[in-house]
Parts: structure tokens; C-alpha cells; sequence
């Protein structure tokens, strides 16, 4: 495997580590830089400040628990599929893909679009099958 192949891989793991820490940002963001008396973020309380929070900035914080249950697979995956020697090209578009569908996951999540968010976390889940087994 190059060098290079491997940085679109772990660039792919780098973003997917930081799709949580983006979405409990988007979460918040309401309440930053206000008194927590006037609603503003707590941060002594964040999780009971989060518990909140209604509309797309709970489903943000809900998308934030799913980035963070679908990371192991997706790093586990990766790491196995590079052990297994998986094609570097093939490797890197899934990844890619992988991140492009979680991507829109998140973006469908915030925007209410149940349906099309449970398609786009189920076709994530598949591409995560296909990096697992691209060593084989």
C-alpha cells in the first residue's frame, strides 16, 4: 500500500472520528456564548442540557450518538480489510463512500428526513460490510 492510498484512508477514519464532535457542536451551538440562566449552554450540566434541547438540535445530539456507535465498525473494518491486504483503490473509494453516505446521514438526520436517513445509514451499513470483506 503507498503512502498516498493510506492517507485517503486515514483521512477517511479522521473525518468519521469528527462527524460526533461536529454534531454535538451543531447540538450546542444555540446555547453558546449566552448565560445559562437565559437558556444558554451548560456546561457543568451538558448531557442535561442536551436532554433539552427539542427540534433539529436534538436530532443533531441524537446524530452525534450514532456517529459515535457506528465509528468502531468502520475503524474495525478498515483496519481489518488493510490487514487482510484489500486493494488500496478499492479500499479508498469505499471509505470514501462510507463517509460521503455518513455524511448525509447526519444532514438527513437534522433535517427530519427519517425515511431517507434510515436508506442512507442502512446503505452505509452495506458499504461498511463490503470495506470488511475487500481483503478477501
Amino acid at each position: 500500500m503507498t503512502a498516498s492510498a493510506l492517507s485517503v484512508v486515514h483521512g477517511c477514519v479522521l473525518v468519521a472520528a469528527l462527524m460526533p464532535i461536529i454534531c454535538a457542536g451543531l447540538a450546542k451551538s444555540h446555547g453558546m456564548g449566552k448565560p445559562v440562566r437565559e437558556g444558554g449552554y451548560d456546561n457543568a450540566m451538558p448531557r442535561q442540557w442536551l436532554a433539552g434541547q427539542t427540534g433539529w438540535r436534538a436530532r443533531a445530539n441524537a446524530a452525534q450518538s450514532n456517529c459515535f456507535e457506528a465509528l468502531p465498525f468502520f475503524i474495525g473494518a478498515v483496519a481489518l480489510a488493510q490487514q487482510a491486504g484489500a486493494d488500496a483503490a478499492r479500499l479508498d473509494l469505499l471509505a470514501v463512500v462510507y463517509v460521503l453516505l455518513r455524511v448525509l446521514y447526519v444532514a438527513l438526520y437534522i433535517a427530519d428526513r427519517a425515511n431517507a436517513r434510515s436508506l442512507a445509514w442502512t446503505l452505509a451499513l452495506a458499504v461498511n460490510i463490503a470495506i470488511l470483506f475487500s481483503g478477501a
